[in-house]
Formats: structure tokens, C-alpha cells, sequence
């Protein structure tokens, strides 16, 4: 049985505690695509963490954690995940590697940084984590697969061949100094000794797994509006954050995938730049923020406040139709707690015209949220784990946004531990 967690809006959504939750019943735990460009948090009883590249299954003695082929491989930073969770006495995890996954070369990150510095205030938002430079490369056919580390001669051949694309572009572009492809091939030597203990044929082996009716779980980073595709291009990332996508950056057929679990928050929040029709500001944001998430709304990789706002019905809605939604998990239900009245956007204006469809960029950067006002249930529902138990205007949130997505809500997170679940 294969199932895939992943996100309905601009990621942040609370997919790593629900990753984290599901794995208990799963025997392996699939990254599919993304790099260390975005992180999961995760609250459990050996403390938090911040995942960028491992798995959310990690934590469990019994899963086996894989990353895909469609995965941004950072090698130094995967080996000082697997470190840090060692230092933290976390049991080392069962780890495999896809030889089909490609690595994110020192350059990417390098190019990542000059780009954004090129483009000013026009930048993209990155984290400069190397992402779009690897997928531009990869897409270009000059990336560099973890199998390639294991035949020395060809790679350096093809090293050579990369360098004199780069270095025009470092010289005469970014005015930066140039790449020197004996360094290079050394840090390809380093690379290849790390990964080596890990490397694997993951598609192989999830047929195999498959075959003999294991657990599988697909974990997706950030969420559907940050698809290259289907989400508000250009204020995107480079590869598909959609369930879809899971067949492709696993290696397995699209008909195994059963279960799209989309996590859906119960207010919005987004880091970067890009059209947020809800968005708050002010006192209003900072409140919700302070309050947000375990510790604030602030980026797991970046440290970057959030940007707030509303639950987006329109954005909501259509995120889940794109994954495929089977189920949703809705997250930091609890945060809202504070609040006498909550709004909601039900609808966008878009020029004098009431619309529930989420637009492309070009009309969405004009919409105005239509927002309607439901009673708040003033008190804390952390601890609460049957659905009876919920205060009245509790229940009546939830089943207002339920009936608004037209998806069923069955999880319900009311605060970051791994037991803080309803399910119904």
C-alpha cells in the first residue's frame, strides 16, 4: 500500500508531524523530489528537529528511509543530518540513496546566490540552497547522478566539459572567480565516500517492497501553489511538489499510489515572494504569528518569518483537487484559540467579478479576498483527542472549511507532539 503525504498551499502546511505520525504504521519513508531548500519540523520525544533532506521517518527503528531519485541530493548536508541525529542519541536509521538521485554541486549554490544578488529586488525569494541552478542543469542534461561518482575518469571528462559553460558565466555575467576542475573532481572524491555506505537502486527495491505488501509512504516538500506547473509561476520551486510526482521521483507506477493525504493549516502562512490573497499584516500578523506553529511562524530553514493570513478557501480548494486529495489532515487547529471571531476567504474579487476558482499569477496578483466571519471558541484544545470533545464553534469551523474544499477533513492536529491527533 502506497500513500503520499504532502501540501495544499505554499508549504508550512505541518506535513513533518504528520509524516512523523504515519510512519509509525509504515515500513519505509520516501523523500521524492526538493532539496534542503525547505524543512520539516518535527516534536517527538528525542526533542525537535529540523529536517531538511532525511525523511520524517527517522525517528522509528522499524522504517527504512529512502531518498528518491527526483530528491536534490545536498551530500554534505544529508551526512550532517544523519550526524546530528546521532549526537542527539536518536538510533541510526536505516538510510538508502537512489544511484539515480543527481547531486547539488558546490556551483549551484554559488550561482543560487549570485542570481539573487543579479536580480535585486526582483529576486525570486530563494534560500539559496542551489535548487533552481541543479534543476536548470539537471533539465539541461548536465547534472551529475550519485552513480557517476563511481566511475572517475568519465566524471572528471564530464567536469571539464561543465566548467567551460560555468566559468563563462562566472567571468563575463556575475563577474565572480571562475571553477577549477581539480577541486571540483576532490570534492566528487569526498562525496563519493560519504554516500557510499547508502547507495542503492531504490526503484528495485520499492518493487520488491511493493510486491510483498509493505507500507510505503511518499513525503512531499512545500505544497501544490509552489508546483513549477500548476502553482503561481514564477514564485515557485523547481520541481513538482504534487502526489502525482511521487510515481516519478520514487520510481514507482502512478496506479500503487492509494492514499493522497493533503495537509491543509487552519490559517495561511507562506515564506518568499508570490501573489497571498488572505495575507494580514501589522499587529493582526504578528499576534498569529507569535502564537503560530511550535515556537512561532518562522522558516525551518531560513528562520524567516512567515508571511500570514486567513484561511484561503480558493487557494485551499484548489490545491487539494490538484494532489488528488483522498484525505485531509488539517494542522495547528489549536493556534486559533485565541481569537473571538475568525475570518475566512470564502471567495476572490477580481476586477468587480466574485470568482472561487483559483486564477493564473497575472489575475490572482489582482484579487481581493472576499472574506466571511465565523464565531471563535476562545479556549485551548490541546489534549483533546475525540471529536465530540471539541468546543461547539470548534467543530463548526472545521465543517464550514470542509464543506467549502468539498475533501474530507479525517485528521485533525491540535498541537505539534506526535499525539496531538484527532482522528474522525
Amino acid at each position: 500500500m502506497v500513500n503520499a503525504v504532502v501540501g495544499a498551499n505554499w508549504g508550512d502546511e505541518g506535513k513533518g508531524k504528520i509524516t512523523d505520525m504515519l510512519s509509525r504504521e509504515a515500513d519505509i519513508i520516501v523523500r521524492f523530489q526538493g532539496g534542503a531548500n525547505a524543512g520539516h519540523t518535527i516534536v517527538n520525544n528525542y526533542g525537535k528537529f529540523a529536517l531538511h533532506t532525511l525523511p520524517s521517518g527517522v525517528f522509528y527503528d522499524h522504517t527504512t528511509n529512502i531518498i528518491g531519485n527526483g530528491v536534490a541530493l545536498n551530500i554534505p548536508i544529508l551526512v550532517k543530518e544523519i550526524k546530528e541525529l546521532a549526537d542527539r542519541d536518536v538510533p541510526l536509521p536505516t538510510i538508502l540513496v537512489s544511484d539515480r538521485a543527481q547531486i547539488v554541486m558546490p556551483y549551484h549554490i554559488l550561482f543560487d546566490e549570485y542570481e539573487e544578488e543579479r536580480l535585486a529586488g526582483k529576486s525570486f525569494g530563494s534560500t539559496k540552497s542551489g535548487i533552481a541552478p541543479f534543476y536548470s542543469d539537471k533539465y539541461a542534461k548536465v547534472g551529475i547522478q550519485v552513480n557517476e561518482l563511481f566511475d572517475a575518469d568519465a566524471l572528471r571528462e564530464k567536469l571539464e566539459r561543465v566548467v567551460v559553460q560555468k566559468n563563462i558565466l562566472l567571468e563575463h555575467l556575475y563577474h565572480k572567480p571562475t571553477l577549477k576542475v581539480d577541486e571540483l573532481f576532490d570534492t566528487m572524491m569526498e562525496y563519493r565516500d560519504m554516500i557510499e555506505p547508502y547507495v542503492c537502486d531504490v526503484s528495485a527495491f520499492l518493487y520488491q517492497a511493493i510486491q510483498e505488501g509493505r507500507n510505503i509512504l511518499l513525503e512531499g516538500q512545500l505544497g501544490s501553489l509552489k508546483d513549477p506547473d500548476h502553482g503561481i509561476y514564477p514564485m515557485v520551486t523547481s520541481s513538482s511538489t504534487l502526489a502525482a510526482y511521487g510515481a516519478i521521483g520514487a520510481g514507482i507506477p502512478p496506479y500503487e499510489i492509494k492514499k493522497v493525504i493533503t495537509v491543509v493549516k487552519a490559517y495561511s502562512s507562506a515564506v518568499g515572494a508570490g501573489a497571498f490573497v488572505s495575507e494580514i499584516f501589522g499587529e493582526e500578523a504578528d499576534e498569529l504569528r507569535r502564537r503560530g506553529g511550535d515556537g512561532g511562524e518562522y522558516g525551518a530553514t531560513t528562520g524567516r518569518p512567515r508571511r500570514m493570513g486567513w484561511f484561503d478557501c480558493v487557494a485551499s480548494k484548489y490545491g487539494c483537487r490538484i494532489q488528488g486529495t483522498t484525505d485531509i489532515a488539517f494542522t495547528v487547529l489549536d493556534v486559533l484559540g485565541y481569537l473571538d471571531e475568525i475570518p475566512v476567504c470564502v471567495g476572490y474579487d477580481i476586477d468587480g467579478e466574485f470568482t472561487t476558482d483559483f486564477p493564473t499569477t497575472g489575475r490572482l496578483e489582482k484579487a481581493k479576498p472576499v472574506l466571511t466571519t465565523l464565531p471563535g471558541w476562545k479556549s485551548d484544545i490541546r489534549g483533546i483527542r475525540e471529536y465530540e470533545e471539541l468546543p461547539e464553534n470548534c467543530r463548526k469551523y472545521i465543517e464550514f472549511i470542509e464543506e467549502q474544499l468539498g475533501f474530507p477533513i479525517t485528521m485533525i492536529s491540535n498541537g505539534p507532539g506526535r499525539d496531538d491527533i484527532i482522528y474522525r
